[in-house]
């Protein structure tokens, strides 16, 4: 089911990405899901808006290294023209660019802009008519479902998108409504997968190796996109490798998951500063600090954590820690 993922001019060595996630996906978290086996990542969403008016601010969200590529830049944005103009823009940024149609939060869709799209397929084909005419770089968007329950929109906002030179589809099987509350109804990707020829990548409830393999298997989906189930757990993407190639995963224990707090909090302070780097790991800490006696201590010791001290002893504590077997409550 792990197979080689060609979009348009870029060639993925394998299907297991990592989605765009605003506020997360920076670079130096995309460094660590990279080292542990993404085949690919995006930047955050990045709005057009901010990228035409203010420019070089904005740009910074592109920030990228050599062992950061091949990269997607995502855009989210409402107007044909602005869009184009962004892509433009971007283009030495990256290696592909994706049009975000499917984030359900308010200050997103009050703009017109993320899901609040896929009310107007209409609008749709003239952004991507715009963005295809402005850039030679592999063209694709991420949609949900629809607006509301039962407003499914997804198969013709995905022959849209095939006839206006897209190179691939991301669908989320979930309505704007639903947010991120109810079941991804990976029936959708299936129909969807059947209705396009361009290549289609699910994403929705992907949080252990096996959710991952089993979309890939029911859906006959091109690929998959890990968004939230890579939070505090980027092993995710080393071990759905793990389990196609064995039928089993190696579990992470305590030692690993310090290792990796320190490790991406050195890449916080080389790109952000110490000061920012203490407040943004202790957000991932939350994350990281899971299914092992003694996590919920550390959340809270982290969350009083002043400075990059404060953040090392903590993690000589999880390396104390001895790992148990299966699931242990926090």
């Amino acid at each position: 089911m792990l197979k080689p993922l060609t979009i348009g001019s870029l060639a993925l060595a394998h299907n297991v990405v990592l989605a765009p996630l605003a506020g997360i996906t920076n670079l130096p978290f995309r460094l660590i899901c990279r080292k542990a086996g993404a085949s690919f990542a995006y930047t955050e969403m990045v709005s057009v808006n901010g990228l035409v008016r203010e420019g070089v601010k904005t740009l910074a969200l592109l920030k990228s290294s050599p062992e950061d590529r091949p990269l997607g830049i995502q855009l989210f944005g409402d107007k044909p023209y602005d869009l184009a103009e962004a892509a433009r823009m971007v283009e030495g940024y990256g290696d592909l660019l994706d049009i975000n149609m499917g984030c359900p939060v308010r200050k997103v869709v009050g703009t017109g802009a993320g899901s609040a799209l896929l009310q107007d397929p209409l609008k749709i084909a003239a952004i991507l008519r715009a963005v295809r005419a402005a850039t030679t770089l592999p063209l694709t968007i991420k949609i949900r479902s629809g607006w509301h329950c039962g407003d499914n929109v997804y198969k013709e906002v995905g022959r849209i998108a095939e006839a206006e030179g897209c190179d691939a589809v991301t669908l989320h099987p979930r309505s704007r409504s639903l947010m991120f509350s109810g079941q991804a109804d990976w029936d959708q990707l299936a129909e969807m997968k059947g209705a396009l020829s361009i290549p289609v990548l699910g994403s929705g409830d992907l949080f252990t190796p096996d959710d991952c393999l089993r979309m890939l298997k029911e859906t006959g989906c091109d690929g998959i996109m890990i968004a939230r189930g890579a939070l505090g757990n980027p092993w995710i993407f080393r071990q759905v490798r793990e389990l196609e190639q064995s039928g089993c995963y190696a579990p992470v224990g305590t030692v690993e998951r310090a290792d990796t707090i320190s490790e991406h909090l050195k890449l916080f302070i080389e790109e952000l500063g110490e000061a920012v780097a203490v407040r943004e790991i202790k957000k991932h800490i939350g994350w990281y600090a899971k299914g092992f006696a003694g996590a919920s201590e550390i959340r809270r010791t982290a969350n009083s954590a002043h400075s990059i001290q404060d953040i090392l002893t903590l993690t000589e504590r999880m390396r104390s820690i001895p790992d148990t077997l299966g699931h242990t409550p926090d």
